[in-house]
């Protein structure tokens, strides 16, 4: 058995691959295996691992099989006592797993860690957060998030207020770097397979804090981290413009989140506030800015169709996605 075990879920991912791969094989930390798992790539993602990366253990799929189930396969090979989730548009410091290791074993109540997510240009990404609720969807729908950032009350879904230097107990950290105890996972499983892509971690999160454990953002791991890029090339889908979420499904995966954890009503409620903005957003530019008013109409439907298709957050439709 390993020290730890990191899951690597790969979509189209070739570009940035490589890069990811490279800073994991410049670890300080030796005592590690990694475990690639191809969602059907159509542009070479998995040879590069064949003929590049012949120590990594590869899981090449034939169909996609979205972020968490990729994952929960992964799990049947890994041999670490420590699990470490890592998206491959990803790049790590050489200490970073050594770090990892570290915080995890100091921290009793630990059951998940995460890092300082920054861009290529050193830009902070929300890498600690609130779990979602009506308050924290309609803060960011109003664009009031976005606007005071520094205020506790806006900004309380991403804690854009607070030092990003500074460590803390959270409710969840995104699942592009993260550390998990297997014992954890043996005791509550890894991903809900649900959830095809979107919301995996924050449910997953919701379990950790079920099961008596902590949620903990330690800055000191740094992360750059392009983010969506697997997303972009699933082209044919709309986009959410302010995250690069593929639409339809971040819809579906929040109506399951919302009836899991907090039943029907709430996730009528969730849909019927994305939708009425978005109806209001319509008239107001139905002449000024038609082009935002067709935008706002395609997510009302968008919205009908997930409400239809998971039976209002009760299945999730047959998969792939």
């Amino acid at each position: 058995m390993s020290e730890l075990s990191v899951l690597i879920v790969t979509y189209n991912s070739a570009p940035l691959l490589r890069s990811c791969l490279d800073s994991l094989m410049a670890q300080t930390l030796a005592d590690f295996d990694i475990i690639v798992v191809d969602n059907a790539s159509r542009d070479g993602t998995a040879d590069i691992v064949r003929s590049d990366y012949p120590q990594i253990c590869l899981l090449a799929n034939d169909t996609n099989l979205g972020f968490g189930n990729a994952n929960n396969l992964a799990l049947a090979q890994a041999q670490g006592r420590y699990l470490v989730l890592l998206n491959p548009d990803a790049v790590l410091p050489p200490d970073t797993l050594a770090k990892a290791l570290q915080h995890i074993e100091a921290t009793a109540d630990a059951g998940m860690g995460g890092g300082l997510l920054q861009g290529t240009q050193g830009e902070w990404q929300p890498s600690a957060r609130q779990f979602p609720s009506l308050l924290n969807d309609g803060l960011t729908l109003s664009g009031l998030a976005n606007r005071y950032p520094g205020s506790r009350f806006f900004g309380k879904f991403d804690r854009s207020w607070a030092d990003p230097l500074q460590a803390a107990d959270v409710d969840w950290v995104p699942g592009a770097f993260a550390i998990i105890p297997r014992s954890l996972v043996a005791q509550i499983g890894l991903f809900d397979p649900h959830f095809f892509l979107y919301y995996e971690e924050v449910d997953l999160c919701q379990r950790i804090r079920k099961a008596g454990f902590k949620v903990y953002y330690w800055p000191d791991l740094l992360i750059t981290h392009v983010g969506g890029a697997s997303s972009e090339t699933v082209d044919e889908l709309v986009f959410s413009s302010a995250g690069k979420q593929l639409t339809l499904w971040r819809m579906r995966s929040q109506l399951l989140y919302y009836r899991k954890w907090h039943g029907w009503v709430y996730s009528w409620l969730a849909k019927s506030l994305e939708q009425s903005w978005h109806r209001l957003r319509a008239w107001r530019n139905a002449r000024r800015a038609p082009e935002k008013a067709a935008e706002s109409r395609h997510i009302v439907q968008l919205w009908a169709q997930a409400w239809a298709e998971t039976q209002g957050g009760l299945v999730s439709p047959p998969q792939p996605w």
